[in-house]
């Protein structure tokens, strides 16, 4: 029978090669803990407890292999809150939840309840969230992917949020697939260049679904202006995009906006000071 510390041992042990040793003992810890049943602290508060977790081993085949540590354990969290993910789904990243505090910090206390829409929602985490966080909001969710929507309608569900979701391209007919008006369309659509793709971490490359991160090269905010141009038809006057963004196209983004005929256009830092969000709105 191993102990938690040979449990994080193996793990970590597995991992060599495909993290730095610090990220690898960190998957490691929560992994065993995960299996376990129990806290990342508890886990490090008795290391010479025994563990049996017959799926470990498993796991730690399927980590070896370069498989990220969510898909592994089948959730993640976000915004403090547990979201259901699996191959096929992006895993939530903590720059979308930046996105998600920049929206709840501009737009609770509205006198009037919001219509938003959250286009590519993956997982359903941002759509999520604002649900519950905006309480009186009415909130769509759009994606393309059958299987991101099944994913996104189970953590709907599961963690009580009152979301609507139907499936539509972002590129092509957003418009046709949804009435207006709007207060709000938000967005983390793909947008990681096609030659930033071999520069990637293998577990991201490989592992999580390219449909939802790549973009040709030759127009790399082809999302971004697609939603922009939508949001003529399904914003009210006065009613605000908001975009997490490719920190390298931000200037190309607010040109484009700019073009389109949006004001108030901000680029906002995330926490690591990169342009990683965008807020515009349609003129009144």
């Amino acid at each position: 029978m191993l102990t938690r510390r040979g449990a994080v041992g193996m793990l970590a042990e597995r991992l060599t090669g495909l993290y730095d040793p610090c990220e690898a003992r960190s998957i490691a810890r929560q992994a065993a803990a995960f299996y376990a049943g129990i806290t990342l602290p508890a886990l490090l508060a008795d290391p010479e407890a025994e563990i049996d977790a017959p799926e470990l081993e498993q796991a730690a085949e399927r980590l070896a292999a370069g498989e990220p540590l969510q898909y592994v354990l089948g959730e993640s969290e976000f915004y403090g809150r547990r979201f259901a993910v699996r191959p096929g789904v992006l895993i939530p990243r903590p720059e979308t939840e930046e996105l998600a505090e920049l929206i709840l910090r501009h737009e609770r206390g509205r006198e009037h309840a919001l219509r938003l829409l959250d286009i590519g929602t993956g997982s359903g985490c941002l759509a999520v969230t604002l649900a519950l966080e905006l309480r009186d909001a009415e909130v769509w969710a759009a994606d393309i992917s059958e299987e991101a929507l099944a994913v996104a309608g189970e953590n709907a569900r599961a963690l009580g949020a009152r979301v609507a979701f139907r499936r539509a391209d972002a590129l092509h007919d957003l418009a046709e697939r949804f009435d207006g008006p709007f207060d709000l369309l938000v967005s983390n659509p793909p947008y990681v260049p096609e030659s930033d793709r071999a520069a990637m971490h293998a577990n991201v490359r490989d592992h999580e679904p390219a449909l939802a991160l790549f973009v040709p090269d030759d127009d790399r905010i082809r999302f971004y202006r697609a939603i922009a141009r939508a949001g003529q038809q399904l914003l009210r006057p006065g009613g605000r995009l908001y975009f997490e963004i490719y920190e390298h196209a931000a200037e190309e983004i607010v040109r484009m906006l700019g073009a389109e005929g949006y004001t108030g256009i901000k680029v906002h830092e995330d926490l690591n000071g990169k342009a990683r969000m965008t807020c515009a709105a349609r003129p009144e």
